[in-house]
């Protein structure tokens, strides 16, 4: 039975059927389907936290795009977070990771973060090992993709492939579907309202940080679990100055420049009809308040990119502008290629298992 169903999800998540049934913006990205399958099981198991009280969908959700709809994303038991959750559409062809831009060399890489990050999932990756281990499922699965048994190394690879698998497909943008108010939409976008500038590319962003002026969300520092978990990030990075810091200085993080203060990746532009509430903090609930936000000029900070001007956009403008936007979201990822339907998570952790044998 198991054995079927793995055949069946390597089908799922081929490239090859991926291309074949679906326009994308890429060609779809090599990945062992195999390992892909076995990424998909592991992405929806609570097993993966330390209290089994978080799953990496728990955050990233396909009906949402692979993000949770909330302005703030949740966080470990204890914990809240100080970020809203990005969209994991075509996050196999970024360069850089997280909204500060911290991660930046693989996808592997982002995964073990997201795991052991305490106030994430938690983990310890060698309990998770000994977990996976305890699953005759897993047991089988890494066989099925080449691996001679669960190991950490080869979930967090497994996790990778899953998510090089996760692509937009079926936009009106690629399709050729325009309507007459986006093709309006689209002039605006890549003239008047300069929007090409940073939102270039098949992915619709630069990838590199901009200050544009985004207000703070006062919830991260009113909020007590929150405000832990952004010390105990600006701690590990050294910020200064961090129990009275009252702001989110993005990818200052990685430089220690202040010209980088309040800087933040400029985010992807694909599926936004999916993923509100908007900007690195969730504070626009609307793709409509962020257009107004854009028309005034972004907003207000010393240190903002010197391209954002006031744009003057009229009524109807900012309408076709909105409908060039909504043209870039596809289909739903609430699909069997990337959520694991089989309710087989029951095999229950194993007391004591320093003692117990495999």
């Amino acid at each position: 039975m198991i054995l079927r169903t793995l055949l069946a999800g390597m089908l799922l998540v081929s490239p090859a059927a991926m291309a074949q049934d679906a326009v994308t913006p890429e060609p779809p990205l090599e990945v062992n389907a195999a390992r892909a399958e076995l990424g998909k099981r592991l992405f929806y198991d609570f097993r993966l936290s330390g209290d089994t009280s978080l799953a990496c969908a728990s955050c990233h959700q396909p009906d949402k795009a692979f993000t949770d709809g909330l302005p703030l994303s949740a966080a470990y038991t204890g914990a809240a977070h100080f970020r809203n959750s990005p969209t994991l559409a075509n996050v196999g062809f970024r360069d850089a990771w997280m909204h500060d831009g911290r991660l930046g060399t693989n996808l592997n890489d982002t995964a073990r973060e997201m795991i052991t990050e305490t106030y994430l999932m938690n983990m310890d990756m060698r309990i998770m090992q000994e977990r996976l281990k305890q699953d005759p499922v897993y047991v089988e699965m890494f066989k099925a993709a080449g691996m001679s048994e669960p190991s950490n190394g080869g979930a967090r690879n497994a996790l990778m492939d899953f998510m090089k698998t996760i692509q937009s497909r079926n936009a009106p943008y690629d399709t050729g579907a325009l309507s007459a108010a986006a093709q309006r939409g689209q002039a605006i976008f890549e003239g008047k309202g300069q929007c090409s500038s940073c939102h270039s590319g098949s992915r619709f962003t630069d990838d590199q940080p901009h200050n544009i002026g985004v207000p703070d969300n006062p919830d991260i520092w009113a909020d007590a679990e929150r405000h832990s978990a952004f010390v105990t990030y600006a701690k590990f990075f050294g910020v200064p100055n961090y129990m009275n810091l009252r702001e989110d200085l993005g990818a200052y993080i990685r430089t220690h420049r202040d010209e980088t203060r309040r800087s933040f990746l400029t985010p992807t532009l694909r599926e936004l009809a999916w993923t509100a509430p908007y900007m690195h903090n969730g504070v626009f609930e609307t793709l409509e308040e962020v257009v107004d936000f854009y028309d005034a000029g972004g907003g207000d900070d010393p240190l903002k990119d010197t391209r954002l001007k006031p744009l003057g956009l009229v009524p109807t403008e900012k309408a076709d502008l909105l409908a060039f936007l909504q043209s870039l979201s596809g289909d739903s990822f609430d699909i069997d290629a990337y959520v694991w339907r089989e309710d087989d998570y029951d095999y229950a952790l194993i007391e004591d298992w320093r003692n117990v044998q495999n």
